[in-house]
């Protein structure tokens, strides 16, 4: 099958920063999609030019009405790298497809900042949620990240503020590559630039002593956490991702999701996870979602309801994590959706939901394990160990 469709990365410095065979594509191009930018880069052609489709998920089937014809859609740099080429390619066959990748943002922002693109992270909160990035806020971590506007660099500089790095270097770099290039440096704690719309944001995090240290491992305190006293707590909760498995991309189900706690967990520690938390109370809902944004994982839904009702026409999950109200019935619905090589792991910590785990345990295999915690707190004017409620675990794999 021959490529029709051209996917073509464009630069600040138009059609003469592309090779000459990209060039030749779109002078040749008979409709050409693109926004406003990139039309204009692209200067004067005979093609019928389009733009972006509203909603922007038309665009496929935009793109499908015009097969046949010679199409080019152009994108700003590489058009695989957070980029609609990507989107595109999941849809269109990529046998229809030729990419012209041009130099990234993240390419030329680290050129610009000295850096080695092997030791930064680079996100994109470009027409997403911008607390996604609360999640790599690390001592001594070199971001690169695309905005979504002229309020992205400050939304960004409160963030590192309120967590103790209002000492990190902040660089926002603006039309790279063109004639009209800038840059504006300052620290997060006293930003006040007023710059472009369009813009890639560089971060050196600088930690302050009292800096909250939030690792993308599981195990974060149980006081970064709004919650009702309900909750998994940190080192069962550490047990239990670690049993869960993240992967990157991966679905969890966590079904009576409380405060959000294991869910939040499972999404920092992979990139692209994702979770559906299941609850009934509408103010543990709201506690969830209030952590899923402090913590980084905006994207966490929360759907209102209990198992095993509640479980019914959910997108299938590679993980099932059930921290209360296991039965039979729950226990078949879950399993019956998760994938293969899915991870199951349920917690018990009353008598009656634990005589439902051991049966279900004897029934279909799995390891069972019982988890005990104490901590060392005040007694009096000295002490002593505090023991937390046991919780009994059951865990398998569907193979």
């Amino acid at each position: 099958m021959s490529a029709w469709l051209h996917i073509v990365g464009i630069g600040e410095d138009g059609l003469e920063g592309l090779l000459p065979a990209a060039r030749a594509v779109v002078q040749s191009a008979q409709v050409i999609i693109g926004g406003d930018r990139h039309h204009h880069l692209a200067g004067i052609t005979s093609a019928e030019r389009l733009s972006w489709p509203t909603p922007f998920d038309a665009l496929i089937s935009t793109l499908e009405g015009l097969r046949g014809k010679r199409v080019v859609v152009l994108a700003t740099g590489d058009p695989l790298w957070f980029s609609v080429g990507a989107r595109i390619g999941r849809e269109i066959d990529p046998s229809e497809i030729t990419y012209h990748p041009q130099l990234s943002a993240f390419q030329l922002a680290s050129a610009r900042m000295g850096w080695s693109m092997a030791d930064v992270e680079t996100l994109t909160v470009h027409g997403r949620p911008v607390e996604q990035m609360i999640a790599f806020i690390q001592p001594a971590q070199r971001l690169l990240i695309l905005t979504t506007g002229a309020q992205t660099p400050g939304q960004i500089a409160k963030f590192l503020t309120e967590r103790g790095f209002g000492s990190s270097k902040m660089t926002v770099l603006a039309a790279m590559g063109g004639e009209r290039e800038q840059r504006f440096d300052g620290l997060a704690e006293s930003w006040s630039h007023e710059v472009p719309p369009f813009n890639t944001l560089a971060v050196d995090c600088v930690a302050a002593p009292d800096a909250a240290l939030l690792p993308r491992v599981p195990g974060l305190p149980d006081e970064l956490f709004e919650h009702d006293g309900t909750m998994t707590k940190r080192e069962v909760r550490a047990i239990t991702i670690a049993k869960l498995m993240p992967m990157r991309g991966a679905l969890l189900w966590d079904v009576g999701t409380g405060c959000g706690s294991v869910a939040v967990e499972w999404m920092r520690a992979a990139r692209y996870a994702q979770a559906i938390g299941i609850e009934p109370r509408a103010d543990r809902r709201a506690m969830a979602g209030q952590n899923a944004l402090a913590l980084g994982t905006p994207k966490m839904q929360l759907i209102e309801g209990a198992a095993p009702d509640a479980l019914n026409g959910l997108a299938a999950p590679d993980a099932i994590f059930i921290g209360g109200g296991l039965s039979e019935a729950v226990f078949e619905t879950a399993w019956q959706a998760l994938k293969p090589l899915g991870r199951f792991v349920a917690n018990a910590v009353t008598l009656e939901s634990e005589t439902a785990l051991m049966a279900l345990h004897a029934k279909h295999g799995g390891e069972l394990v019982r988890l005990s915690v104490n901590r060392a707190e005040p007694v009096g004017p000295y002490r002593g160990w505090r023991p937390f409620m046991p919780v009994t675990q059951w865990s398998l794999i569907k193979r």
